[in-house]
């Protein structure tokens, strides 16, 4: 189990780094696949509560880290962090919840219905990208929802869905060679 988690992490560093390469898909409002987000869905799903709530500390954490960290160095004339930027730690939770919302089925996935997974994915991507944006339009202070935004969390939403059966074959594969059972 434990060197089932240790590759969890392993797997969560690379799509940290595979996320930075991923360019956005212009032709479909700019959706992205979102590799990071997705390895800490699948993941949940096959690890209990404990490992699953690492798993959405450590996620967040890098996701946080790579989007609102600003460099001391820079210079803030040029350099100004948004006005509709989120503090961080914010991904944590939303990280966190949407942990739990996988672990609701993981009873199901043991079973092997890993198509209830992946469709539960798309689901979360999306609530996700929607408490964001709304969480930015609170502090903000405007409400704005037009087709493009909604459009652009959809696309994303379904791109990353789509992309869940491979993290899914890879989480298999890993927990083979570790010796961690997924299914019962």
């Amino acid at each position: 189990m434990l060197s089932y988690i240790i590759s969890l992490i392993g797997l969560l560093l690379l799509s940290c780094i595979v996320q930075q390469f991923l360019p956005p898909i212009a032709p479909w409002y700019g959706a992205r696949v979102l590799v990071l987000p997705l390895v800490v869905l699948c993941g949940s799903a096959t690890v209990s509560t404990a490992a699953m709530l690492i798993l959405a500390f450590l996620g967040g954490f890098l996701w946080d880290s790579q989007h609102i960290i600003q460099h001391p160095t820079l210079d803030p004339a040029v350099f100004a962090p948004p006005s509709d930027s989120l503090k961080f730690g914010y991904s944590i939770i939303l990280y966190a919840f949407m942990g739990f919302l996988m672990q609701g089925i993981r009873p199901m996935f043991q079973e092997g219905k890993w198509y209830l997974s992946a469709g539960l994915t798309g689901v979360a991507i999306f609530l996700y990208l929607f408490a964001e944006h709304l969480l930015r339009s609170f502090v903000r202070g405007s409400l704005d929802f037009d087709n493009g935004m909604i459009n652009q969390i959809g696309m994303t939403s379904l791109f990353t869905m789509l992309a869940s059966p491979v993290v899914f074959w890879m989480l298999y594969r890993i927990a083979d060679l570790c010796g961690h059972e997924i299914s019962d």
